[in-house]
């Protein structure tokens, strides 16, 4: 299995995960969010329920990723249309990695502001996230000076 292919599989595994994570699990996913003082407040059951949209975001990137390692379609065989695809999967990861940093900065859950960056499944979700951007970054740069 070459680097891309593994790289590929963990970027489906992610985002389904993710899918998962936010729209099947939203009440999972407010618990993190949210401090328990705050779950409570009338606002909360909206905010689970906006989290579906993440889900919704993060299920197509999935499946895209299942869908190039599996059927290896033609067209993405030459080597320019596998760099912009892995640089548009490293952008996914980067976007979610670079919204995580100025609530790292600030010290996390600030309050009942934010979420805790530095610990439990946030944690997890930042360093993966990051992980991911470099692997898929690796990834393009190594097809880009192939080519």
């Amino acid at each position: 299995m070459r680097l891309s292919d593994i790289v590929l599989l963990l970027n489906a595994l992610w985002f389904v995960g993710a899918f998962i994570q936010f729209s099947v699990a939203q009440r999972n996913t407010l618990k993190i969010l949210l401090p328990r003082e705050e779950r409570g407040n009338p606002i909360a059951p909206t905010l689970a329920a906006s989290v579906a949209f993440l889900g919704g975001i993060n299920l197509p990137i999935g499946l895209l990723s299942f869908y190039l390692l599996v059927a290896r379609p033609f067209f993405f065989q030459p080597v320019e249309a596998q760099l912009a695809l892995f640089l548009f999967f490293a952008g996914c990861h980067f976007s979610q990695f670079a919204y995580n940093l100025p609530v790292l900065m600030r010290g996390g859950r600030v309050g009942v502001a934010y979420w805790p960056v530095l610990k439990g499944p946030m944690l997890r979700i930042f360093v993966i996230d990051a992980a991911l951007f470099a692997a898929n970054l690796g990834v393009a740069v190594q097809l880009a000076s192939s080519s």
